[in-house]
């Protein structure tokens, strides 16, 4: 796949309680615990330099990770792409990926498989109204709002 440039803009911001619920499903994976494959994303921020930790759906396809913003260009997101790397999280393992955006062209072949996975918990959370179901042509036009991420495991020095 070839590198996105960054055309991203759209934010769907969370509202009351998601933060709460996100508290809730980090401290899961963080024991191991998940909730549809959820994992907790660490990535460094961009402007603070603090680590920042949020739950996330990674998906894999073809022995490919993949991290999708369903809510649009989030914070999250943002700092991956500026940090080029970010860690995965569940129970006791950790990961860490170097990240790669992948080309709006596509990213039709990684959101249908994740709007069939999870298109119940994020399909009203996308910026651009698709589904699984979706024609490609649709998937292709809502992908330069949806940043998609390559995570590709980063070798042990």
């Amino acid at each position: 796949m070839t590198p996105a440039p960054h055309p991203v803009t759209h934010y769907n911001r969370p509202g009351k309680g998601v933060h709460f619920f996100n508290g809730i499903v980090a401290w899961l994976a963080d024991r191991g615990i998940t909730l549809a494959g959820a994992r907790t994303l660490e990535v460094r921020g961009r402007k603070s330099g603090n680590l920042q930790r949020i739950p996330v759906n990674p998906l894999r396809i073809d022995n490919r990770t993949y991290l999708i913003g369903a809510r649009g260009d989030t914070q999250w997101s943002r700092n991956v792409r500026a940090a080029g790397s970010c860690t995965l999280r569940g129970g006791r393992k950790a990961v860490t990926y170097r990240v790669v955006e992948v080309a709006t062209v596509d990213k039709p072949t990684v959101l249908r498989p994740y709007l069939k996975r999870w298109g119940w918990e994020v399909g009203a959370l996308m910026p651009v109204r698709i589904t699984a179901t979706s024609t490609d042509a649709e998937l292709l036009s809502a992908g330069p709002a949806i940043p998609v991420f390559e995570l590709i495991v980063q070798p042990h020095t």
